[in-house]
C-alpha cells in the first residue's frame, strides 16, 4: 500500500534526539517507566506552504514493549492546535500510508485544509512512525542498484524468469538481517498502534478521531481492535483487505487487480481527441491504448532506450513501473505518462524518467518499507510456487507483468514475525466510516470491500465512483469530501453504504 515517490519532512532535532539518529536508540533511567505518560515539550516547526501554527516535540516509546523500561525510541510527532477553544471537541490523528510516510509531512500538507473543514474543532495531530522522518530509523544497507525502485519492487525477467529476483530478494534478506537490528525488527503496523496510544496518552487524551490514508487504514483498523475503548470518529480512506494470514503480501497481489481497474481511465483519456492538439493522443480507440502500452514495453526489453538521465535508461519494465505510478495520482499525471510513452516511440527524443526513477532510493526509506510488510507476517511461497505465480499473473494481468506476485525479500526474511497480526472484527464500537474510489490502482475497491465485512456494523462505506489512490481532500469529489467532513464535524454518518458519483 506504499506511495511511492514521497519526500520525508526532516524536523529540526535535539542533540538527544540527533544522538539518537546516530546509536539507534536512547537508553533510559530505570525508573522511567510507563507508570506516567510522557511529557512533550513542544517548539515550533513550521514550513513553507504549512499551517503557520505547527508544532513538533519528540516522543519516547519503548523499543519493544515487553520491557517498557529499556531502550527507547525517539519518534518525530507534530500538532496544530485548534485556533477556536471554545469550538474544540478533540484531537484528530492523520496517519500517514506507506509503510514509510511521514505524518509530520502530511500534516504540512494537509493541516489547513483539514482545520478549515473541522472549523476548529480538533487539535489536529500525527507522527512519523518508527524508521520514518524525524524518528529514529533503521537501515539495511542496501547498495544503491538494490534500492533502485524498480528492483525493490521485484518485475520478472522479459521471458517472465524470476532468478535475478530470487537472487536479489536473498541478498536484500541477509543485508537487512545483517545490518538492521533491533530496530529494523521492531518496524510492525502494531507496534505502530502501540506508539499511537502511547501518544495519546502523552497528549492526556481519553479518546482520539482520526484519519488514516492507505496502509494508514490498516494501522487505524488495528488500532480500533486493539484500543476500541480509545476511539472517538474513525476514518479510513483507501482501503484493503485485512486478511491476517497475507497481509502486505495479499496488498502486493491485489494491485495487480487495481491498475487492470484503473487502466481505463488513462485509455479514455489517452484516445480523446483533446489530446491530439497536446501531442499526447496515443490511439483513436480506448481498447487501442493497452496494445500500445504492452508493445512498447516488449520492445523496450529488447531494446532499452537511453534516457535524460546519464546511466539509468529506459527499460521495459521502467515503463510498467511508471505506468504503475502515473495511475496512482488524479488524472493530471496522465500527461506525463503519455508524454514517456511518446518520447520512448520516437527516435529523435530522450525520454525523461519520473523524478521516483531516476535514482535510488535512501537505505532508510527501503528499509522501514521492508520491514514492516516483511515483520508483520511470514511469507508463504517457494521459489517454485512464486514462478509459477508469476507465470498465470502475466496472462491474467499483462500491464504488471508479474511483479504482484512475485518473489520478495520478505520470502527470506531471517526473523519470524514477533506475533501473529490482529485480526479485524465487528466487536467494538459503531463509529468507523470508509471511503473509498472505485477504480484505486493501489488499494482496490476488492479489497476493500472485505475490510468492510470484517468491520460488520462497526463501519459504513462510501464508495466514489473515481480513480486513484486517496479520496478525502485529494481528488475534488464534493460528495465524498462532504460525507467525511459531517462525520469528523457532527458524529453523523449515512444510515448505511452510500455511493457518491464522479
Amino acid at each position: 500500500m506504499r506511495t511511492y515517490g514521497k519526500s520525508a519532512a526532516f524536523v529540526a532535532l535535539s542533540a538527544t534526539v540527533a544522538a539518537t539518529a546516530l546509536t539507534g536508540v536512547v537508553t533510559v533511567p530505570a525508573h522511567a517507566g510507563t507508570a506516567s505518560a510522557p511529557t512533550l515539550s513542544w517548539r515550533p516547526c513550521a514550513t513553507a506552504g504549512g499551517p503557520a501554527a505547527q508544532e513538533c516535540a519528540e516522543l519516547p516509546v519503548p523499543l519493544d514493549y515487553r520491557d517498557p523500561d529499556g531502550p527507547q525510541l525517539s519518534l518525530a510527532v507534530t500538532r496544530v492546535r485548534s485556533d477556536r477553544p471554545a469550538a474544540r471537541r478533540g484531537t484528530l490523528l492523520v496517519i500517514a500510508g506507506g509503510p514509510g510516510s511521514s505524518g509530520v509531512q502530511r500534516v504540512a500538507e494537509k493541516g489547513e485544509r483539514l482545520a478549515r473543514e473541522t472549523e476548529g474543532r480538533y487539535d489536529i495531530v500525527s507522527l512519523d512512525p518508527r524508521g520514518v522522518g524525524g524518528s529514529t530509523k533503521a537501515s539495511c544497507g542496501l547498495s544503491p542498484e538494490d534500492r533502485e525502485l524498480v528492483n525493490l519492487r521485484a518485475w520478472p525477467g522479459a521471458d517472465g524468469s524470476i532468478t535475478e529476483n530470487v537472487t536479489r530478494s536473498r541478498r536484500i534478506a541477509e543485508a537487512c538481517a545483517r545490518n538492521g537490528g533491533a530496530v529494523l525488527r521492531s518496524l510492525t503496523t502494531v507496534n505502530e498502534a502501540r506508539d499511537i496510544d502511547r501518544f495519546r496518552q502523552a497528549l492526556g487524551e481519553e479518546k482520539l478521531s482520526a484519519w488514516g490514508i492507505s496502509y494508514g487504514t490498516y494501522v487505524g483498523a488495528v488500532y480500533a481492535q486493539k484500543y476500541p475503548q480509545h476511539t472517538d470518529r474513525w476514518v479510513l480512506d483507501s482501503n484493503d483487505d485485512p486478511d491476517p494470514s497475507r497481509v502486505g503480501q495479499g496488498w502486493l497481489a491485489n494491485m495487480a487487480v487495481g491498475v487492470a481497474d484503473r487502466f481505463p481511465d488513462f485509455a479514455r483519456w489517452a484516445s480523446d481527441p483533446a489530446r491530439e492538439a497536446e501531442g499526447l493522443r496515443l490511439a483513436k480507440r480506448p481498447q487501442d491504448v493497452q496494445p500500445l502500452v504492452l508493445d512498447l514495453a516488449a520492445r523496450l526489453d529488447r531494446e532499452p532506450r537511453e534516457s535524460t538521465t546519464p546511466g539509468v535508461p529506459l527499460t521495459g519494465n521502467q515503463l510498467r513501473l511508471a505506468l504503475q505510478l502515473a495511475l496512482f495520482n488524479g488524472d493530471h499525471d496522465f500527461a506525463g505518462l503519455a508524454g514517456l510513452v511518446q518520447a520512448a516511440r520516437s527516435t529523435s527524443v530522450k525520454p525523461v524518467l519520473p523524478a521516483a526513477l531516476s535514482g535510488p532510493v535512501p537505505d532508510a526509506d527501503a528499509a522501514v518499507s521492508m520491514g514492516v510488510i516483511c515483520n508483520d507476517v511470514r511469507w508463504q511461497g517457494t521459489v517454485s510456487s512464486f514462478t509459477r505465480a508469476v507465470a498465470a499473473d502475466r496472462v491474467k494481468h499483462p500491464l504488471t507483468a508479474g511483479m504482484p506476485v512475485n518473489v520478495t525479500p520478505c520470502a527470506f526474511w531471517k526473523d519470524a514475525p514477533a506475533e501473529q497480526p490482529t485480526r479485524i472484527t465487528d466487536e467494538g464500537p459503531s463509529n468507523v466510516l470508509m471511503i473509498q474510489n472505485l477504480r484505486d490502482p493501489a488499494t482496490p475497491y476488492s479489497g476493500a470491500l472485505k475490510l468492510r465485512a470484517a468491520f460488520g456494523d462497526r463501519a459504513r462505506l462510501v464508495t466514489v465512483d473515481h480513480g486513484g489512490h486517496g479520496v478525502y481532500l485529494g481528488n475534488g469529489n464534493a460528495c465524498g469530501d462532504r460525507t467525511v467532513t459531517t462525520f469528523l464535524n457532527t458524529g453523523t454518518r449515512p444510515q448505511k453504504d452510500a455511493y457518491c458519483a464522479n
